[in-house]
């Protein structure tokens, strides 16, 4: 039986940041798939097998999430908001990965149960750097809760 590598679900807008993401991915030789949502329609609509997605297994849900906060159509606090008041996502991991400083901002992660804060290095070897933190915590050590039947 072959046992498929959880994809890390990657919500940001702007490609320059996502490419760089995957680069980091890359370079710190984290090899599951990537899953890209450009806003945070998207994002929904993937998590819960809708409008283009529609027919998706939801049930499979990714290893983790990055999720900007910085997004068209719905902020990242408002998918935030929305996946943790479904049952089916309540318990997926999220990591917000922003530029936004802003205690509120933070504040309000956390207070939707972000399970991390990780604010955007500018620069690339930093921003690996932390990319390689995230896969080795999220994707190595960290303990996911177990799947439920739903």
């Amino acid at each position: 039986m072959m046992i498929r590598e959880r994809p890390i679900f990657l919500v940001e807008d702007n490609d320059d940041d996502a490419e760089l993401a995957v680069m980091a991915f890359h370079r710190a030789k984290i090899t599951n798939p990537l899953i890209r949502a450009r806003d945070g329609v998207e994002a929904l609509d993937y998590l819960f097998g809708r409008g283009e997605h529609g027919g998706r297994d939801v049930s499979d849900l990714p290893a983790v999430a990055l999720l900007d906060l910085q997004l068209p159509k719905l902020s990242g606090l408002e998918v935030l908001k929305a996946i943790r008041a479904d049952d089916r996502t309540k318990h997926l991991p999220i990591i917000i990965l922003t530029s936004s400083n802003e205690d509120k901002d933070r504040l309000s992660a956390y207070d939707q149960f972000a399970n991390s804060y990780v604010l955007k290095p500018v620069d690339y070897d930093q921003f690996v750097a932390t990319v390689l933190q995230l896969g080795l915590h999220w994707m190595v050590l960290n303990a996911p809760p177990p799947r439920k039947e739903i």
